[in-house]
């Protein structure tokens, strides 16, 4: 495989680091770059096991981080894969492959559920078979777990000015700036593991919607495409693919993550304007 750095960015994940980094290191990287952004639990003692490079954080947010990580990698690739991702042997090799197939500076991989320990789980999978796992070329793509040329990084950068919540739809809509970079989704799917609560996946929606709240008071211009993708695109135009593909899980996971992301993106636009 191509020399490859992996940069995980932590922050109190003693439940799910250890598992993420056995089955990278079971890839071969070259190195794992571990960023921790103050962890008070054994995040830490757990990274220390496999040989990782720890670059610690403090007082940070995870876009802040996603660059430190990077900065930091010596080689031409790099993944940034998270805590919760459940990499296969040959996940990241495969991943490079695609990226050179498509000529993709960028190449995230698809999505499935880790383990479905409940509907949600199961309609998370849906929602990602109908929105995201078609591999190609994409407007709009995540920004983990995912492949990168290192170059990119010269023009582009995870800017925490911008929005210290999610780093994903900034990043990427900057990157779409740039017309000499491509980028889009790859065929090798990653597992995620998720909380199977109700309550985890409410908190994950409040999280978007933080997000795309700082994004628009950010990005004036792209509100109004926010508005559509939340309240038409989720509850309506996906939900009735979800329902002729035979998805249905996926159509309750579509209203109810449209309308909690609008919500606090809302709470979170008035709230830069008091």
């Amino acid at each position: 495989m191509e020399k490859l750095s992996v940069v995980v960015c932590i922050l109190n994940e003693e439940k799910r680091l250890d598992e993420c980094l056995k089955l990278i290191v079971k890839n071969n990287p070259d190195e794992i770059i571990i960023v921790d952004g103050g962890s008070v639990d054994k995040s830490i003692e757990i990274a220390k096991k496999y040989n990782t490079k720890i670059i610690i954080s403090n007082n940070s947010n995870l876009t802040q981080d996603r660059q430190k990580g990077i900065d930091a990698a010596k080689n031409e690739y790099v993944a940034l894969i998270d805590a919760d991702h459940r990499l296969e042997e040959d996940s990241l090799a495969r991943l490079i492959k695609e990226l050179k197939k498509y000529s993709f500076d960028v190449g995230q991989s698809q999505l499935k559920s880790y383990k479905n320990y409940s509907w949600l789980n199961k309609a998370e999978e849906e929602f990602w078979d109908i929105t995201h796992n078609n591999p190609g070329p994409r407007k709009m793509i995540g920004v983990a777990p995912a492949i990168y040329k290192k170059k990119i990084f010269e023009k582009v950068k995870f800017d925490d000015t911008i929005t210290k919540t999610i780093d994903d739809t900034d990043f990427i809509y900057r990157l779409s700036l740039i017309s000499e970079f491509k980028y889009g989704i790859l065929e090798t799917k990653i597992a995620q593991l998720h909380d199977a609560s109700f309550s985890s996946y409410m908190k994950k929606f409040k999280w978007y919607g933080i997000g795309d709240g700082e994004f628009c008071f950010k990005h004036k211009n792209r509100r109004g495409s926010m508005f559509y993708h939340l309240l038409i695109r989720y509850p309506f135009i996906y939900s009735f693919k979800g329902l002729i593909k035979g998805k249905f899980y996926a159509i309750p996971f579509f209203v109810l993550q449209g309308l909690t992301r609008f919500y606090f993106m809302a709470i979170t636009l008035m709230k830069f304007y008091k």
